[in-house]
């Protein structure tokens, strides 16, 4: 096959893409109607999330037999469309959900313990023990909402603790030794805790907005590791303010853009900008999946499916 790659990736998966046979093609800075052009040469097609891969690009691809993408979830992509032309698509979840797993953990951590507030205030000078004196993890219930690898992953890194985890999907019986699954009245009943796992979709746009929050019994800290639009900014921090939710650990915004480029390249939205001087928040740049060894793991799981489906 001659396939063409959008974005750099690990070198492992053009190594290995040769040493079957195919025929491996760079193109990292031409624009989307510059590739449109030339797409019908290809068989197949290597992307993370430089542009959409939509309709009218898919029909313009006239011999692509398969698309993978370098990342977690495939909605950088009219599915429907490309399943409709009789491709395979190829997603690598399994490449990063123990990144995802473990960053999660990590800023849950952080912020019940108020560790970015207390190492700024040390280096800052001050020492400061009863304004950070912080809240233990175990004897809390976590709830996940979106249980398939990123969430497993989480339940699994939970299970040195002394907590009750409890997970939300669409999908029926998809709970397990780690987590228990419920309705999501149950879980708004019971989490001190929720992690968001779900993918970009319809469903999930603006998923967590006032109704949403204040359906919950108890005060809550909030982790969205999954993407930014499941969130309505404006109202996380109406719920900060009201204390509804106690703090937030976020490494995705719903101001980015697909290709995940900068948020700060226009004006700071006025909800955004409230966020920032929060102490109660934290963030991270859209990498928790974003590792060293999770960098060799999505390229590796993408060359895995790929042989098992075309050779």
């Amino acid at each position: 096959m001659k396939i063409l790659h959008l974005d750099s990736n690990h070198p492992l998966l053009i190594e290995q893409l040769t040493d079957l046979g195919h025929s491996n093609h760079e193109d990292y800075t031409s624009s989307k109607e510059a590739i449109e052009a030339e797409i019908h040469l290809y068989d197949g097609l290597i992307v993370r999330s430089r542009f959409r891969i939509d309709a009218a690009f898919l029909d313009k691809a006239t011999n692509l037999k398969f698309i993978g993408r370098v990342g977690a979830g495939l909605e950088n992509i009219d599915t429907d469309h490309a399943q409709a032309n009789g491709l395979h698509l190829i997603a690598a979840p399994e490449g990063n959900r123990n990144a995802v797993g473990e960053h999660a953990l990590g800023m849950l951590l952080s912020l019940l313990n108020k560790l970015s507030i207390s190492d700024r205030d040390v280096k800052d000078g001050k020492w400061q023990r009863e304004a950070n004196r912080g809240n233990e993890l175990d004897g809390k219930t976590i709830g996940i909402i979106g249980y398939g690898h990123m969430g497993k992953a989480l339940s699994k890194k939970l299970r040195g603790f002394d907590v009750e985890v409890l997970c939300y999907d669409i999908k029926p019986n998809v709970g397990d030794e780690n987590a228990r699954q419920v309705t999501l009245d149950e879980l708004q009943e019971k989490a001190q805790v929720l992690s968001l796992h779900v993918p970009q979709t319809a469903a999930t746009n603006s998923m967590v907005n006032t109704d949403f929050i204040t359906s919950f019994k108890h005060p809550f800290w909030l982790l969205n590791t999954a993407r930014g639009s499941c969130v309505v900014t404006s109202d996380l921090v109406k719920a900060l303010d009201s204390k509804k939710i106690r703090g937030a650990g976020l490494d995705v915004l719903e101001y980015e853009k697909s290709s995940f480029e900068t948020i700060f390249s226009k004006e700071t939205p006025p909800a955004l900008s409230r966020l920032l001087k929060a102490d109660n928040v934290i963030f991270s740049p859209h990498v928790a999946g974003w590792t060293v060894e999770s960098h060799r793991k999505l390229a590796q799981t993408i060359v895995d499916k790929f042989k098992s489906q075309f050779h």
